[in-house]
């Protein structure tokens, strides 16, 4: 589980006086509070899984490199060296991504079990890998394998 997770590195945080740690894991509470909120509008009163989670997670670190590239055309280091200290509190619950080679197998394995023939079946198989591999694959990058091996 990792909702007890953030709270014990929050608490952590505060007594060690790491405000950078502080910030970003109010941050990604305040984050899951909205997502168990919009979840709660869909019936699920326990609010999101722990696979969508690390789903939120993957993408606050997207949206933080993102920012980093900008911040560096526009010659604000300070602004670089702050996203680059967010991604690594937030990396901490995120499993080791998987290299390329191994998300090749990865995918060559959901789409040998799930018997996926051709691009109709790309859909069940990106929803089977994020099933399987929620925050240890880069899905923007996925879709672009997944279609060469179903082509």
């Amino acid at each position: 589980m990792l909702r007890p997770q953030f709270t014990d590195t929050l608490k952590e945080a505060m007594k060690a006086k790491d405000e950078r740690t502080l910030s970003t894991v109010r941050m990604i509470i305040a984050a899951l509070k909205t997502k168990d909120i919009d979840a709660r509008a869909k019936g699920n009163m326990d609010g999101i899984p722990d696979e969508e989670i690390l789903s939120m997670l993957q993408t606050m670190v997207k949206q933080r490199r993102e920012s980093i590239a900008l911040y560096q055309q526009g010659n604000r280091q300070d602004l670089v060296d702050k996203e680059q200290a967010e991604i690594a509190v937030i990396e901490r619950w995120l499993p080791q991504a998987m290299d390329e080679a191994e998300t090749a197998a990865a995918i060559g394995t959901v789409i040998k079990d799930l018997g996926a023939a051709g691009m109709k079946d790309m859909g069940k198989v990106m929803a089977e890998l994020k099933t399987r591999y929620a925050g240890r694959m880069d899905f923007s990058k996925v879709s672009a394998v997944v279609k060469a091996q179903l082509g």
